[in-house]
């Protein structure tokens, strides 16, 4: 697989592109007659079913609930009751446990520290920094943590996305912040809907569920699926988290891909696509994890002032300048 085109996950994906997009680099599309159910956002079951129906009166009606790889979310296709996890049709999103997946193909943990911003990739053209939320558990060295927030620099150009602070979840209110130069983008709350830049042609959002989903576009540049999930009252229980009810730890569950990248690229993921990466974890490990935090501290969201930092070492971003055909 090309290397520039493999994804990444930040966390256990539970995100499903449904909606057409402008033309772009290939990438992978649902079949149709699909639907998605997602157990354990409302109250930590994860036992909810489809029913499908046969419009057609082919074949008997029969019900699908999700797979163990990926019990918060997934794709029913109607009406043979098959079901899928998102990474069946989006090489770039991994199933199961929360992980980076880096461009070498392998999987990592990277557990940064909460309330402070890391360097994800650092490119000559695009830069982005991720904002950790966590919790001490005063039994262990480190914090739980989870991706609150991105902060994506390329050109002169600066995008936000990140999960609202929520007390007590309801999958049906939109947790979702966006901004683009500093400006709000309002995406209407339905399936599908789109927003698109007048500033840089090719760089669109698109809703993949009516709350809580998007899929963020640059042509030739980046392909980011991001979507707001809390910690459930099951999952808090079992790991021992310490969800409580002023704070569900709403974050982003996010999966990358990127088809410019160059052989200088750097950060926590981005060195992973380098040609010359060698990866030096424990890839037997159960839970390989990739130290060497104060390298990709950033002073805040948008800062390119990591020890690795690669933005702004040449000039603009050829991709943006003329709409994809």
């Amino acid at each position: 697989m090309d290397r520039q085109l493999v994804g990444v996950l930040a966390v256990l994906v539970a995100v499903c592109a449904v909606a057409a997009v402008q033309a772009q680099p290939p990438s992978p599309k649902l079949p149709p007659n699909y639907h998605m159910i997602n157990p354990g956002h409302m109250g930590g079951k994860r036992d909810q079913q489809l029913s499908c129906d046969d419009t057609q009166g082919k074949k008997k009606g029969c019900m699908a609930k999700c797979d163990k790889r990926c019990p918060n979310q997934c794709i029913v296709m109607c009406p043979s009751c098959k079901t899928f996890c998102m990474c069946d049709f989006y090489p770039g999103v991994s199933c199961g446990d929360p992980r980076f997946t880096g461009g070498d193909g392998n999987n990592f943990y990277f557990h940064g520290k909460k309330d402070q911003d890391f360097c994800i990739v650092s490119d000559a053209d695009l830069h982005i920094n991720a904002h950790f939320i966590g919790k001490r558990n005063p039994t262990m060295r480190r914090d739980f943590t989870w991706i609150q927030a991105l902060g994506i620099r390329f050109a002169d150009h600066r995008l936000y996305m990140g999960a609202l602070k929520t007390a007590k979840w309801s999958s049906d209110v939109d947790r979702l912040e966006l901004a683009f130069d500093g400006a709000p983008i309002d995406v209407p709350t339905e399936l599908g809907a789109r927003w698109e830049s007048a500033a840089v042609p090719g760089l669109t959002v698109t809703r993949t569920a009516a709350t809580n989903a998007v899929r963020v576009q640059l042509a030739g540049v980046f392909d980011i699926m991001a979507n707001v999930v809390p910690i459930t009252e099951q999952d808090s229980r079992i790991h021992n988290y310490g969800v409580t009810e002023e704070d569900s730890l709403a974050h982003l569950d996010i999966g990358f891909k990127f088809y410019d990248l160059s052989d200088d690229v750097h950060g926590v993921l981005g060195q992973t696509y380098r040609s010359d990466y060698v990866n030096k974890l424990s890839v037997s490990a159960s839970m390989p994890v990739m130290g060497g935090a104060p390298s990709y501290v950033a002073s805040d969201i948008f800062s390119t002032d990591c020890a690795v930092a690669r933005f702004g070492r040449r000039v603009g971003i050829s991709m943006v300048t003329a709409r994809a055909s």
